[in-house]
């Protein structure tokens, strides 16, 4: 199992919240936002690369939860969906879960996902149940 760590980069305005277990490397974060994401440079994170309000659209659009964030005039943690459960197929990709979860892995092993948690549906990841990106490299139709 991969250790979870968690990191940590703020403007001062926004704190980006960066959990790699979590991540499934949709490629979505410096696809859409590669003036802060960029996987080529350590750190990955360049938090003065894009306005705020940028930053916060593309985390949202994150399907894994590896990244959150938080308003540094709040003293809230990253938000988690409270209520409804929401299930969105993916053309060619995964099955994103929206909502709280509790998933039991193939071993019996428990773990608590919120936000958005895609599932695999091309039979190829190898982290699975979680979709690692394979549908890509195997051109999944589904």
């Amino acid at each position: 199992m991969q250790k979870e760590i968690t990191k940590k980069y703020s403007n001062g305005e926004v704190t980006i919240v960066w959990q790699p277990h979590k991540c499934i490397h949709s490629t979505l974060c410096f696809r859409g936002l590669p003036g802060v994401f960029d996987p080529r440079n350590r750190p990955w994170v360049t938090i003065d690369g894009a306005e705020t309000e940028a930053i916060v659209e593309q985390i949202e659009k994150c399907p894994s939860g590896a990244l959150s964030y938080y308003m540094n005039s709040s003293t809230v943690e990253p938000v988690t969906i409270e209520n409804r459960t929401r299930v969105e197929v993916l053309p060619k990709g995964p099955l994103l879960v929206y909502g709280n979860l509790k998933v039991t892995d193939a071993v019996g092993q428990e773990v608590d996902k919120s936000k958005v948690t895609a599932f695999c549906r091309c039979g190829h990841s190898h982290h699975k149940p979680y979709c690692d990106g394979s549908h890509l490299k195997i051109d999944f139709e589904g």
